[in-house]
């Protein structure tokens, strides 16, 4: 798109625009999620899950694979499937959610949902008006996210409470640093595509599933520290 075309007040609608629709796939699949969480909870299913590893990691692995195809393959499909999978993806992860009400009182799990939106919101609004260049902190993120991935795996086998604090807290500001820096470049992606077109639908999606991670990620490390265990 030539933007030296567009006056701003054109741009600003452009990227409005393009942001709402990120904002409502990311909404929709939140809401997908917390939906099929609540229900499983409160169905017969959560014992199978809870009950069943082979199951509960099939369903992961499952999570996995659908974010890589995703990911990998999107330039290669069109829209309707970009979006299919997204939502799966979604409804997955609210089966793999549900086992937290077996560990949670529902209350603190509302509650802390509510910081969570409270942060996420706070960070995107950063990083959407903020006119300073968020690349260096979406690489240190990253990098950190990569740290939090490996030690993860090693406290899996050494069961260190320390490590385990020092994960979750470094974890909740990588996705507070993500958020702020997945929202400045779905602005700036804005501008890069057409929004009405096949490649515009896509991209939002791609937003949307940005955004989701970070939501959902933020919300379990936080959920560590204000989650009230049955």
């Amino acid at each position: 798109m030539n933007t030296q075309q567009l006056t701003a007040e054109q741009i600003k609608s452009i990227q409005i625009s393009f942001i709402n629709k990120v904002y409502g796939w990311m909404a929709l699949a939140l809401a997908i999620t917390g939906f099929i969480a609540l229900r499983t909870a409160n169905s017969g299913l959560i014992d199978i899950i809870a009950g069943n590893q082979i199951l509960f990691f099939g369903i992961l692995l499952g999570e996995l694979g659908l974010v890589f195809w995703l990911s990998s393959s999107i330039s290669s499909m069109n829209a309707t499937r970009a979006i299919t999978l997204f939502l799966l993806y979604s409804a997955l992860n609210g089966l793999t959610f549900s086992v937290l009400f077996l560990v949670f009182t529902a209350g603190s799990i509302a509650s802390t949902f509510f910081i969570t939106a409270g942060t996420f919101g706070i960070m995107s609004a950063y990083g959407y008006f903020t006119k300073t260049d968020l690349t260096s902190i979406g690489n240190i993120a990253f990098m950190g996210l990569i740290g939090i991935i490996l030690a993860s795996i090693v406290n899996i086998f050494w069961h260190n409470e320390t490590l385990y604090w020092g994960i979750t807290i470094i974890g909740v500001l990588v996705f507070v640093g993500l958020t702020a820096y997945d929202t400045q470049k779905i602005k700036k992606m804005s501008l890069e595509v057409d929004i009405e077109s096949e490649e515009g639908s896509k991209g939002a999606i791609m937003g949307a599933l940005a955004l989701y991670l970070d939501f959902i990620n933020m919300f379990i490390f936080l959920l560590r520290i204000f989650g009230q265990r049955k």
